[in-house]
């Protein structure tokens, strides 16, 4: 597939918005293959720890399928970001300790 500079451009614009999401990608790569009645998008993100993160998209023209990629990778850098920020604090623990201390010294 030819990649018009337009397309390059938008591509990168929306990839580089990425970081916004997860501050520790280290590498993003953006992969266009068009066959003759679809395109087809597929982004890897690389981040530190070897923690890899793919998105494919299949259906519309290329700006679509560019933008499909984007939505699916900002969910899994949010839920990665959000699962290393707890992972010393699981989830249900500490609130409940914490609600019946402030009760016994009322």
């Amino acid at each position: 597939m030819d990649v018009t500079p337009a397309l390059k451009q938008y591509a990168e614009q929306k990839a580089g918005k990425l970081s916004k999401y997860y501050d520790r990608i280290q590498e993003i790569e953006v992969i266009l293959d068009a066959s003759k009645d679809s395109t087809r998008v597929e982004m890897i993100v690389n981040a530190e720890h070897n923690a890899m993160f793919i998105a494919h998209h299949d259906e519309g023209d290329a700006y679509a399928c560019i933008d499909g990629c984007v939505d699916k990778l900002e969910r899994q850098l949010t839920d990665h970001k959000e699962r290393f920020r707890n992972r010393k604090h699981p989830s249900g623990q500490g609130t409940r300790e914490a609600n019946t201390r402030q009760r016994s010294s009322e």
